[in-house]
């Protein structure tokens, strides 16, 4: 019963920043897309700060809400994972396609960390106010850390992770070529470092090299922002 109650709990602390993180993100793409010359987004109402035009039922509410019940009954076993209605864009619209490609790709993991700056000043207002409720503290915390998390994971030089758009936009054209040829087998790669690891209770690669990641900057915004880290939730 207490369990099912902190999974209650969990879910309802984290949901809203999870769906901002995911769905801004990929709005962010659009919009930055739109000023380098694509109107492939605007043009299906895709650059839109309302989250319901983004929602994937299964990525952006089903799969996070089952993740966080994970987590509520085994603590650590379960990488928060989701995914919105990804946003079309036509690399080839893009007025220098191969250079502006970075610019969309970096639009995404900026929101995140945009976000991630908004709840860390809404945790400081509630700390200056003193209006401490737990529910808005957690929420805040939890905002923080999910859009880091969301930022760092899509930094990733991964295909089709915006790391790897990244890496295809700075490479030789040759060099670039090559890389996108792996594109196709980008989400397995993405599975077997998140997924398979934990069916055989080890570290995955993403904990081992994103844990200290988000863990500095994390510290590092409580560091801007003069936050103190017992204020913090576990």
């Amino acid at each position: 019963m207490e369990q099912t109650v902190r999974a209650v709990q969990l879910v309802a602390v984290y949901i809203l920043p999870i769906i901002f993180a995911i769905t801004l993100h990929e709005a962010a793409h659009g919009y930055v897309a739109r000023y380098f010359g694509d109107s492939t987004a605007y043009l299906q109402g895709r650059i839109s700060l309302n989250p319901m035009r983004h929602i994937d039922p299964i990525g952006t509410v089903v799969l996070p809400i089952v993740t966080l019940m994970i987590a509520a009954v085994s603590p650590g076993s379960a990488f928060l994972f989701g995914w919105a209605k990804p946003v079309p864009v036509s690399f080839g619209n893009l007025r220098n396609p191969k250079s502006d490609m970075m610019w969309v790709a970096l639009a995404g993991p900026a929101m995140n960390l945009l976000m991630a700056l908004v709840w860390e000043a809404f945790l400081k207002i509630q700390l200056s106010t003193h209006m401490e409720e737990v529910f808005f503290l957690e929420m805040a915390q939890g905002g923080v850390r999910i859009n880091l998390m969301f930022m760092l994971l899509n930094l990733l030089p991964i295909l089709p992770l915006d790391g790897g758009r990244i890496v295809v936009s700075l490479l030789p054209p040759k060099a670039a070529f090559r890389f996108a040829q792996l594109e196709p087998y980008g989400l397995f790669i993405l599975f077997a470092l998140v997924i398979i690891p934990g069916l055989f209770s080890a570290p995955g690669l993403l904990s081992v090299v994103l844990g200290p990641l988000l863990a500095g900057a994390d510290g590092l915004l409580q560091f801007l922002f003069n936050i103190p880290p017992s204020i913090y939730v576990s």
